[in-house]
């Protein structure tokens, strides 16, 4: 395939690949996890990390892992200041973000305008979650983002960021549930993203009880349907990527990865469909599906290309990366890739 290097020296086509991979335990990823869907041409062994933001850390700073999960923001970071690994566009998590941002109620907080000059906990600046928020709120309601004073209680994956200025982090020993109990925040990205937990983000931690503090957007279920259908926009989470030098020596693994993701993805959803599967997971993308149609879990760069860039921009306009950069350079398009048996065809008639 052009664009794609020849792999035809030393069996590299003929014998499986050794990979190390991070995936978390997800109802559409458990097949390819427990082997029943093998990864063509790949002798895969999974490693489990509790929870997944672990692994997002440890292939960041250490480049662990041969093909991880990893939070889409980290990831454009990552890749924006040159990190070794490239995305394929599998997206094993999908939720809106009109919801999520907790407000006490005597703050005042009516629309997300409000939030501005007051004081808001998210767990890192560059958290997933409260970036998708901060586009939500930036370009929809108009919130200017540098009028926000936002506090955080972990340090960036991505060591080489610079956090804007109207960023701090919270006092030593202090969790941002307990400065939102105390008054010292008026608002805060829900559940482990913010003020929903306690202890380390990387391990250990406790939930807490927040149901005193209401959603800033009630009927975000509703104000989400429209604005699916304005924008097409569909926040992604847990992005898979594969190191370069996976991809250089065996450019089959993008089109067998691919593969082995769509068709658990598939299998899932008959299951899905068909009232089989149950559980939190299932009626989350059962509500999805209500809003984006059947596939609640859509992989490709053509399918998720409004998302990727509206994540993409907002993730500079954000302060969050050096450059813009193109969908070219921040995925790989699997569709592209040759098949680990066209590789082999194409070894064979050299």
């Amino acid at each position: 395939m052009a664009g794609w290097p020849a792999t035809c020296s030393g069996g590299i086509v003929a014998d499986k690949v050794h990979l190390k991979l991070a995936i978390a335990e997800h109802p559409h990823t458990s097949r390819i996890r427990d082997g029943s869907i093998p990864i063509d041409g790949v002798d895969a062994e999974f490693i489990t990390v509790k929870p997944q933001i672990g692994a997002f850390r440890r292939m960041v700073r250490d480049l662990e892992f041969d093909v991880c999960e990893l939070a889409p923001t980290t990831y454009i970071i990552a890749r924006a200041y040159g990190y070794p690994f490239v995305a394929l566009p599998i997206f094993v998590v999908r939720r809106f973000h009109h919801g999520g941002m907790l407000v006490r109620p005597d703050a005042g907080i009516r629309t997300p305008k409000d939030l501005e000059g007051k004081t808001v906990g998210v767990r890192a600046y560059s958290v997933t979650t409260g970036v998708w928020i901060r586009q939500v709120f930036i370009d929809e309601y108009g919130m200017d983002n540098d009028k926000v004073n936002w506090v955080v209680d972990d340090e960036e994956h991505v060591t080489q960021l610079k956090l804007p200025p109207n960023v701090r982090h919270a006092p030593e020993g202090r969790s941002l549930a307990d400065m939102i109990a105390d008054g010292d925040l008026q608002a805060g990205v829900e559940a482990a993203a913010g003020i929903g937990r306690t202890g380390s983000p990387t391990g250990g931690w406790q939930e807490v009880d927040t149901s005193a503090y209401p959603d800033l957007i009630p009927n975000a279920a509703k104000v989400e349907a429209e604005y699916y259908a304005r924008t097409g926009v569909y926040p992604m989470h847990g992005t898979i990527v594969v190191k370069d030098e996976v991809l250089a020596k065996h450019p089959w693994i993008a089109r067998s990865l691919n593969d082995a993701f769509t068709q658990a993805k598939e299998e899932w959803l008959e299951t899905l469909n068909s009232g089989a599967a149950t559980g939190k997971q299932a009626d989350k993308y059962r509500k999805l599906q209500e809003i984006v149609g059947p596939d609640p879990l859509p992989y490709g760069i053509e399918e998720n290309r409004p998302t990727i860039q509206a994540l993409e921009q907002t993730a500079f306009t954000q302060g969050l990366t050096p450059k813009r950069m193109s969908i070219g350079e921040l995925f790989v398009d699997p569709q592209t890739a040759p098949t680990r048996a066209e590789a082999a065809a194409g070894c064979s008639t050299q």
